[in-house]
C-alpha cells in the first residue's frame, strides 16, 4: 500500500469513532425531537397549542440575554483591561477566581446567591439587624435582576480571558507609532486600539449573548415561576403539562436561533488584521501610577471581589450556620454554628430502599464524572487528530460540527436522549449508561477546543526525526506526541470532571430517582421546606463548589504547549 493510501485510511479510520458517536448521540436524537412534532401519535398536543406558549419564552430569552450582555460587557471590558495592563498584588489570585464561574455548576450559583440576597440572606439579614425591621427589606429574587446579576456573575470571566487575551498581546509598536505621528491618547486608542479589539469583543459578547440565550438553571431556579427561557419553557412542557410536540417546537426555534448565533460569532470575532497587531514579546504591565489609576485598580479589584468571591463566601458560610427549625421541629431552635448539614449527608433519616441520600448521590456524580472523562477525552483526543491530519476546508466544516453541542443547549440533548434512548440497556434503573454519554457529549466540544490547538503546536520535525529513526506511526505519537499532550490531557480531564459533575440541564431529563446526580439532589432539596433540607443543599452544594474551585486552580495552573506558551484560556475553549 501507497504512503498516500495508507495516510487517507489512517485519517478515516481516526474519523470513524468520532463521527458515529455525534451522528449516534447528536444527530439521532434531534431527529427523533423534529420528528415527534409531526407524529401522529402526539397530536392531541396540538389541541393546547397558541403562539404565546412559544412568543413569550423567545421574547423573555432575547431580552434576558441582551440585558445580561449589556451588563457583562460593562464589567468585563474595564476586568480584562485592569488584569492586561496592571500588575497589584493578589493578580494572580484574583484572575484565577475569575475562571471558577465558568464551570460552576448552575445549581451552587443559585444556591450561592440565595444564601446572599435571598429573604434569610446574609444582605437581608444584616439590614434586618441594622434598621430593626421585621420583614426582607431587599427584594429581588424570583426576579429578573437577580438572573441579570447571575448572568453577570457566569460570563464576565469570559469577556476577560477573550478580550484580555488579546489586550496583553496588543502591539506596542502600534500606538507608539500613533503617538509619533502626534495623536493624543485617546485617540490612539480611538482609531489603532480600538480597531484590533473589536474582534474580540464581539466575539466575547456574542459568546456571552449565547450562553444568556439558551440559560436553564439560573432562570428555572432563581426567576421563578414568572419567567421561562426557551430551555426552561421546554423542560415545563415536558414535565408539567407532558406537551412533547410542544416541546419539541420550542427545541427547533432554539436550535435555529442558537446556530444563527453562532455563525455570527464566528463572523464577528474573525481576526482581520493578522499576527502583525500582537506582539512577540512577553505582554507589558506596570504597577499603578497616580492617583486615577491607583483608585481605579482599587475599585475594580472590589467589584471583582464582590462578584467573584462573595457569593461563594457567602454560601459556604451559611452551610455551617442553623437560623431556622427543620421541618417537623417543635420547641426551641438552637440557632448558631453547626456541622450538622454535613453530617446529616451520610444518614437516610427516612429508612426507604427508595431513598437515594445524599451520599448516594454523590457516589453516582463521581461515577459518572469517571466515565465522561474517559468517553469525551478519547472520543475528543481522536477527533482533534483527525481534524488536525484534514485537510484545511473540511477539518473547519467537521471541526464545527463537534462545536455544535455547545449551541444546542443541555435540556435539548436532554430531551432528544429521552425520546431515543428511552429503553434498556440505556436506561438501566440500577445504572442509566445514557447519562454519562450525554455529559460526555456536552464536554466533548471543550475536549477538543484543548486539544486541537496542542496538536496543532507540536512541531512536524520532531515527528519526522521519529521516522526516519525507524519508529512506527503509533510509537512516534506515544514518543514524541503524548509528552507533548500530557498537560492538554490533563486539563481535558480536569474540564470532564467539572462539567459532569455540575451538569443539571440534561440530567434533569435523564437521572431517576434511584440514582440521582449531586445537582438533582440539590435541587430537590432546595424545593423543600425545612432548614434541614435547605441546610443540606447548602452543604451538598459547598462540597461541590470546592471541587469546582479546585479544578479551576488546577485548569489555570497548568500551562498548554503552543507557540507562546501562555496559560489555559477561554480562547482554547472558544476558538478566539
Amino acid at each position: 500500500m501507497s504512503d498516500s493510501k495508507r495516510s487517507k485510511l489512517n485519517i478515516f479510520l481516526l474519523w470513524l469513532i468520532p463521527i458515529s458517536f455525534m451522528l449516534l448521540f447528536f444527530c439521532r436524537p434531534l431527529l427523533a425531537i423534529i420528528r415527534i412534532v409531526f407524529s401522529s401519535r402526539f397530536s392531541q398536543g396540538w389541541a393546547f397549542f397558541s403562539w404565546s406558549q412559544l412568543t413569550r419564552p423567545l421574547f423573555f430569552s432575547f431580552q434576558q440575554a441582551f440585558l445580561s450582555t449589556c451588563l457583562t460587557l460593562l464589567v468585563g471590558l474595564p476586568a480584562a483591561f485592569l488584569f492586561a495592563r496592571y500588575d497589584f498584588p493578589a493578580r494572580k489570585m484574583l484572575r484565577a477566581f475569575s475562571l471558577i464561574p465558568f464551570i460552576l455548576p448552575t445549581v451552587v450559583v443559585a444556591a450561592a446567591f440565595n444564601t446572599l440576597i435571598g429573604p434569610r440572606g446574609w444582605i437581608n439579614l444584616l439590614l434586618m439587624h441594622l434598621f430593626n425591621l421585621s420583614t426582607p427589606p431587599l427584594s429581588i429574587l424570583n426576579k429578573l435582576p437577580a438572573i441579570l446579576l447571575a448572568h453577570v456573575f457566569y460570563n464576565t470571566s469570559i469577556v476577560i480571558r477573550i478580550v484580555g487575551q488579546r489586550l496583553e498581546r496588543l502591539n506596542p509598536n502600534l500606538i507608539e507609532a500613533a503617538y509619533v505621528l502626534h495623536a493624543s491618547p485617546f485617540q490612539a486608542w480611538r482609531s489603532v486600539a480600538l480597531p484590533l479589539l473589536i474582534p474580540s469583543i464581539g466575539g466575547a459578547a456574542m459568546l456571552a449573548f449565547l450562553f444568556n440565550f439558551t440559560s436553564f438553571g439560573v432562570v428555572l431556579m432563581l426567576g421563578g415561576p414568572g419567567y421561562a427561557t426557551l430551555e426552561v419553557a421546554i423542560y415545563k412542557q415536558v414535565f408539567d403539562r407532558f406537551n412533547l410536540p410542544m416541546a419539541g417546537v420550542l427545541a427547533i426555534v432554539q436550535l435555529l436561533v442558537t446556530w444563527l448565533i453562532a455563525i455570527v460569532q464566528n463572523r464577528v470575532g474573525y481576526t482581520r488584521f493578522g499576527n502583525n497587531s500582537m506582539a512577540q514579546v512577553s505582554p507589558f504591565r506596570h504597577r499603578p501610577k497616580g492617583r486615577l489609576e491607583k483608585t481605579f485598580v482599587i475599585m475594580m479589584c472590589i467589584l471583582l471581589v464582590l462578584l467573584f468571591v462573595m457569593p461563594l463566601l457567602s454560601l459556604t458560610a451559611r452551610s455551617f450556620v442553623t437560623l431556622d427549625a427543620a421541618r417537623g421541629e417543635r420547641g426551641n431552635v438552637k440557632t448558631g454554628f453547626t456541622f450538622r448539614y454535613y453530617t446529616e449527608l451520610f444518614r437516610n433519616r427516612r429508612d426507604s430502599i427508595f431513598y437515594a441520600g445524599p451520599l448516594a448521590a454523590i457516589q453516582h456524580s463521581l461515577l459518572y464524572s469517571f466515565i465522561t472523562m474517559i468517553i469525551a477525552t478519547v472520543i475528543g483526543l481522536l477527533a482533534s487528530y483527525a481534524i488536525a491530519d484534514s485537510r484545511k476546508r473540511f477539518s473547519r466544516i467537521i471541526e464545527s460540527l463537534f462545536m455544535l453541542p455547545l449551541g444546542a443547549g443541555s435540556v435539548i440533548l436532554g430531551l432528544g436522549f429521552l425520546l431515543t434512548f428511552n429503553h434498556a440497556p440505556w436506561t438501566s434503573g440500577s445504572f442509566p449508561i445514557i447519562l454519562p454519554i450525554a455529559h460526555a457529549l456536552i464536554a466533548l466540544p471543550f475536549v477538543v477546543r484543548t486539544m486541537l490547538p496542542a496538536i496543532k503546536s507540536i512541531p512536524q520535525n520532531l515527528r519526522d526525526a521519529a521516522s526516519v529513526m525507524g519508529a512506527s506511526p503509533w510509537r512516534v505519537r506515544r514518543e514524541v506526541d503524548f509528552p507533548i499532550l500530557t498537560r492538554a490531557l490533563m486539563v481535558s480531564l480536569a474540564f470532564c470532571f467539572t462539567i459532569s459533575l455540575g451538569e443539571f440541564g440534561a440530567s434533569g431529563f435523564l437521572a431517576n430517582a434511584s440514582t440521582p446526580t449531586v445537582p438533582i439532589a440539590i435541587f430537590r432539596y432546595l424545593s423543600q421546606p425545612g432548614a434541614l433540607n435547605y441546610g443540606q443543599a447548602l452543604a451538598m452544594s459547598t462540597l461541590l463548589m470546592i471541587t469546582s474551585v479546585a479544578g479551576s486552580f488546577f485548569i489555570e495552573h497548568l500551562r498548554l504547549p503552543g507557540k507562546t506558551g501562555s496559560p489555559t484560556s477561554m480562547k482554547h475553549l472558544t476558538g478566539k
